[in-house]
């Protein structure tokens, strides 16, 4: 497991991850004032987000329902803690949004390529989904990978 977002690990089998990028903020507004540089004061934190990216090749790593999944979790507009595999805890965070490229298209349509990109806000931790999110591997498509 690279990192976990609620019940939803991300992994070869999933969705597999190559890159973290967060970005931090902190608010400092400032006030105008003559003849000498605005004042500014520190009000606390700003926003945290994470992007996290990859690419899932369905024929190799990773599952289109990894996808679905996801989107799923994003209309819920609830929010998970996200934990990577090394046991770093990030804190809780909601889906903002998520951008897919498809390439390498064959003769159905079908991608043998699928850039990603997931992007994360961090929100307060009470407001984490204790039930973990939504379960990744549904039960009806269980005998899917055999066929």
């Amino acid at each position: 497991m690279l990192f976990s977002l609620g019940q939803f690990a991300f992994g070869l089998q999933t969705l597999p991850t190559d890159q973290l990028r967060r970005q931090t903020a902190w608010r400092h507004p400032s006030n105008s004032r003559v003849g000498a540089r605005p004042a500014r004061q520190f009000v606390g934190l700003g926003e945290d987000t994470i992007n996290l990216s990859g690419v899932l090749a369905p024929e190799f790593a990773g599952s289109m329902r990894s996808l679905e999944a996801l989107r799923k979790m994003a209309d819920s507009g609830k929010a998970w803690a996200l934990v990577s595999g090394a046991g770093e805890v990030f804190g809780a965070w909601t889906i903002e949004n998520l951008t897919e490229t498809r390439s390498v298209l064959i003769d159905n349509g079908a991608a043998r390529r699928i850039e990603f990109d997931l992007q994360l806000a961090a929100v307060d931790d009470q407001r984490a989904e204790p039930s973990g999110g939504v379960d990744p591997w549904p039960v009806d498509d269980y005998w899917e990978w055999w066929l």
